[in-house]
């Protein structure tokens, strides 16, 4: 099978999860599958909920980014995979996992994508959603006070003690490797239109 990988990356909140899944619904499953590097945050088992809680999980190093190239490669293979489900609820992965089918076009999103090499260079096409700090922030306290069952001053304790740093030190200068920058992500009809458009001329030269 012919498969291209498109990276979507950007800050929290900045959109990118809505634009990769605008792409993929665009399509059938059996055309776009889509992977999420926040599954691959790394297991600790071995630490209590507290000492969970305190990790650094906007740092590279929180990501088994080993397993997620092996499942790269795995897809372009045209193999299927058992991607692990992470659990928000208890900083932590659960004992599920989601399969992925191998597609013509495979979307992996997530915040530091770009920021590592070996994840890097497998993509062929790298999109960085941009938006500004103050949207990016009141996009995240709604969603992890109202999804992910947090506290409005965990989320900005965390915000400020490692969300913006590590944004600062990793996420933004990863924009400078991407092929295509997106102001406000999904909410940019255009942007996501020339990407439809893309990936029909993709699935087009494979039929």
């Amino acid at each position: 099978m012919d498969t291209i990988f498109i990276g979507i990356a950007g800050g929290t909140g900045s959109g990118k999860t809505t634009l990769a899944d605008r792409l993929v619904d665009s399509f059938g499953r059996d055309e776009v599958s889509i992977i999420r590097h926040d599954n691959y945050y790394k297991r600790h088992d071995e630490m209590t909920y507290e000492e969970r809680c305190k990790l650094n999980y906007d740092h590279p190093d929180a990501f088994d980014n080993d397993l997620l190239r092996e499942h790269l490669l795995q897809l372009k293979e045209g193999k299927t995979v058992e991607v692990p489900v992470y659990d928000y609820t208890i900083h932590n992965r659960s004992n599920e996992v989601e399969k992925v089918v191998s597609a013509p076009v495979i979307v992996l999103e997530g915040i530091l994508i770009f920021q590592e090499p070996m994840i890097s260079e497998l993509m062929d096409i790298k999109v960085f959603v941009d938006t500004d700090a103050d949207v990016r922030i009141l996009r995240r306290i709604q969603r992890d006070v109202e999804e992910r069952g947090r506290s409005l001053q965990s989320v900005i304790s965390q915000y400020l003690t490692t969300v913006k740093p590590m944004h600062e030190q990793f996420v933004e200068p990863s924009k400078r490797k991407a092929d295509i920058i997106i102001p406000e992500g999904g909410e940019n009809k255009v942007a996501l239109d020339m990407l439809i458009q893309r990936v029909k001329k993709h699935l087009s030269q494979t039929m």
